[in-house]
């Protein structure tokens, strides 16, 4: 049988032989580290030194390849100007033999040797020697053309010869053995943007033929750059395409916007139809085969298809705009393009155009109703803004139909009788249009403002009668409030109301009668609105009524300062809105308007002083009722500020000069309020509760007892200061006790100024130097004494252990 020891004596062992394993393990490494070490090359190899280093090659600063190409390019110019040369100006030293001769031999080596050098694999070379070739071949042209036919015109051989060339060059370029060139076919597609254009020129097809060849040009380029696949072939057609196009539809749209007539209106919108189609064919085709079937509106290609449709759009819009205004009056242009812009968006709805495709023509609808809006925005502008002449020639007389009554300091813009009407499609459009979830709410807020803007430009459209423009306004402001209070507070109408109502109630006041009646509608119409639109109506209301009060007493020929008792009743109607409405919303703006209507009836009544002391008066009042609340409590203070007030202005109108007449307002109420503040809290100090009142009276007193020379003031003055001294040392007051000394003092010392100066006078001179050394000896001896005192002490200090 096995011995099996016990765990201890067995974990002992384990331990054991653990510790000889890690011995051994150690040695070895240590031997191995010797090893190592005994194999390494007793001296260390050499290093580089940085002369070594600085004497190596430099690096090439131009590639191999580069230097290739800059020779070859070099190579072919040269030889292309020697072949220039030669064509110009040694041309005329050889004969008809050896001059075809020469050309011919030098042409077919030219654009021989490509071939060649390709099967050798010398590919740059054979590009330069290509170039040459086609180079030559221009010169070959215009030789042919100096010895054959001379007699030729140079448009028409230059369009037949640009022709030839372009499809030589083609031909040439896609021939099996110079099929790997990529200089002939780019080269053909420039030589091609020649001859359509040198046609027209040669047969004198005139500024509608030239636009034509160019648009023609134009699409011919956009099929190479949508249908070849080599990079260099569609770059360069689309350059073509581009700048051919752009100078094409630029002499389109020129030819539409000068169009004599129905005929030539009709050419120029063909030509920019034909460039619309060519723009939306493009954008079509230009898009991945899944873009079109719109599952990948994010796709490559995208962007620049939405950007074409973008232009076809405005093209095809500008073509049957221009079309339209040949035949319409003046007012109907931009109607017209507003229809055809409106008509677009009906390719919204054809699932077979891409996505990118509708998207561009969606903007381009969106941006010629953009620019209708523009158009229609100064008779906006001059019927809401034209009301404010009014402001300054109030009751004048009644104009004799709207578009004078908001026209009294504008012009008219001629030919914008249809801006009610664009306006009025705009807004259907966005209400009828915009589907999408996200942009429903904004749309459905811009065909408000738009409707809001064609209802309110109808009556100066229409030349409606002046009563007329006033019942339509006043509906729409009724309108616009209505909306807000069905919608819960939407804040455009609620906007739209007040600017609605502002016009209104300036257009009004070309006549008394309506002003009154307007100001007592709108009053009517805000104050209706206010039970749910109270924190922006409310203080609309109190603003048209203070407008109503002075318009009353304006009608009633009242002056100004009496007028100023009529407004206040609108800060007393809100002091009592205010009070009803508690904690709503509407209690700061509702106040706050209480407050305006009272500085405007201060302000009436600024000019008569007996009216503005009850102006003041009434409004402390006003104000001291509202302090009654427990949350205006600090109101008070501006009440007693205009009982203040308005005792001073009594006062002044009475022609009292006393100073106490117009202090002890102030005083008596001042320490009314520090003794009860007092008395609710002992431990306010005496200088708060009792110095500003007391100082109120006392200062201004004391100034002038000094400047009075009777006794009087003086006297009672002095009483008063005793009074206030003994009630202050009677209840342990430091303000009352100071200022009533002090006041005490300074008045007793006025009453004796006189008989000081008597006794000052009878005694010697020597006297007052006597009584200044006296007072001077006593001084010094308190001083010393005090050091003493001090000087003791510390004695004392030190002898304390």
């Amino acid at each position: 049988m096995t011995h099996i020891p016990p765990p201890a004596e067995e974990l002992r062992l384990i331990d054991a032989e653990l510790w000889q394993l890690d011995a051994r393990r150690a040695q070895l490494l240590n031997r191995r580290a010797w090893l190592v070490a005994a194999l390494q090359p007793k001296w260390p190899a050499p290093r580089p030194t940085p002369g070594a280093r600085a004497a190596a090659s430099p690096r090439p600063e131009a590639s191999a390849p580069s230097v290739q190409n800059l020779l070859l390019v070099l190579g072919g110019v040269l030889l292309t100007v020697a072949a220039m040369v030669f064509t110009l100006v040694s041309w005329g030293h050889l004969g008809i033999a050896g001059r075809s001769l020469v050309l011919g031999a030098v042409t077919v080596t030219a654009l021989g040797a490509p071939l060649l050098l390709l099967k050798r694999g010398l590919r740059s070379t054979a590009e330069s020697v290509a170039g040459l070739g086609l180079a030559l071949t221009v010169l070959d042209a215009y030789a042919l053309h100096e010895v054959a036919f001379a007699g030729a015109s140079g448009a028409p051989y230059t369009a037949l010869a640009s022709a030839l060339l372009a499809a030589l060059w083609m031909a040439y370029g896609v021939l099996p053995a110079a099929s790997a060139l990529r200089l002939p076919r780019p080269a053909a597609l420039v030589a091609a943007q020649l001859p359509l254009l040198c046609w027209a020129i040669a047969v004198d097809a005139g500024p509608y033929g030239l636009t034509a060849a160019l648009l023609v040009t134009a699409a011919l380029d956009t099929t190479v750059a949508l249908r070849m696949s080599t990079a260099s072939v569609r770059v360069i057609a689309a350059i073509g395409a581009y700048g051919t196009g752009a100078w094409g539809v630029l002499a389109a749209g020129w030819l539409t916007w000068s169009a004599s007539g129905p005929s030539a209106a009709a050419r120029a919108a063909a030509l920019l139809l034909f460039a619309s189609a060519t723009a939306l064919a493009a954008a079509w085709h230009g898009v991945r085969p899944a873009e079109r079937r719109a599952t990948d509106p994010d796709s490559s290609g995208a962007g620049w298809s939405t950007g074409l449709a973008v232009v076809s759009g405005l093209l095809a819009v500008a073509a049957l705009g221009g079309t339209a205004r040949s035949v319409l009056p003046e007012l109907w242009t931009a109607p017209a393009h507003l229809a055809f812009a409106v008509a677009l968006l009906a390719a919204l709805r054809l699932d077979r155009l891409p996505h990118a495709v509708r998207r561009g023509l969606a903007w381009a609808s969106g941006a010629v109703q953009a620019l209708t809006l523009l158009w229609a925005v100064p008779v906006v502008g001059i019927v809401v803004l034209g009301p404010l002449s009014w402001a300054s020639r109030v009751w004048t007389g009644t104009p004799s139909d709207a578009r004078t009554a908001v026209t009294a300091d504008l012009a008219w813009p001629p030919h914008s009788e249809a801006a009610p009407l664009v306006l009025a499609a705009l807004a259907a459009v966005l209400a009828l249009a915009v589907r999408d979830a996200t942009w429903r709410p904004k749309a459905l807020t811009g065909a408000l403002g738009l409707s809001w803007a064609a209802a309110l430009t109808l009556p100066a459209v229409l030349e409606l009668p002046y009563s007329a423009s006033l019942l339509i306004q006043a509906a729409v402001t009724a309108g616009l409030l209505a909306t807000a209070v069905l919608l819960r507070r939407h804040l455009p109408a609620l906007l739209l109301a007040l600017v609605t109502s502002a016009s209104l109630a300036l257009l009004a006041l070309a006549s008394q009668t309506a002003t009154l009646l307007v100001l007592c509608a709108l009053i009517a119409l805000f104050t209706a609105a206010s039970w749910r639109l109270a924190p922006f109506t409310a203080p609309t209301a109190l603003g048209y009524g203070a407008a109503l009060a002075v318009a009353t007493g304006a009608a009633a020929d009242w002056p100004p300062a009496h007028t100023a008792l009529l407004v206040l009743t609108v800060p007393a109607a809100a002091a009592l809105l205010a009070w009803r409405l508690g904690d709503s919303k509407a209690t700061v703006p509702v106040e706050v308007a209480g407050a305006s209507a009272g500085l405007l009836a201060i302000a009436l009544a600024a000019t008569d002083p007996p009216l503005l002391a009850t102006v003041l008066a009434l409004c402390g009042v006003i104000t001291a009722a509202t302090a009654i609340r427990t949350d205006r409590r600090p109101v008070g203070y501006a009440a007693t500020a205009l009982f203040v007030l308005a005792t001073w202005v009594r006062l002044s109108a009475w022609d009292v000069a006393a100073p106490e007449a117009y202090t002890l307002p102030v005083t008596i109420p001042a320490l009314l309020v520090g003794a009860l503040r007092h008395r609710r809290d002992p431990r306010t100090s005496s200088w708060t509760a009792y110095a500003p009142g007391l100082a109120v009276t006392l200062v201004p007193s004391l100034f002038a007892a000094w400047g009075d020379p009777h006794w009087t003031r003086p006297l009672l003055l002095g009483a008063a200061a005793l009074l206030v001294t003994l009630a202050g040392a009677r209840h342990h007051l430091q303000a009352p006790l100071v200022l009533g000394g002090t006041v005490l003092t300074l008045d007793a010392l006025h009453e004796l100024a006189p008989y000081i100066v008597q006794v000052t006078d009878a005694l010697p001179r020597w006297v007052p130097p006597a009584l200044a050394g006296l007072l001077l000896l006593a001084l010094g001896a308190t001083y010393e004494k005090r050091l003493r005192d001090v000087r003791r002490i510390r004695e004392n200090l030190g002898k304390m252990s």
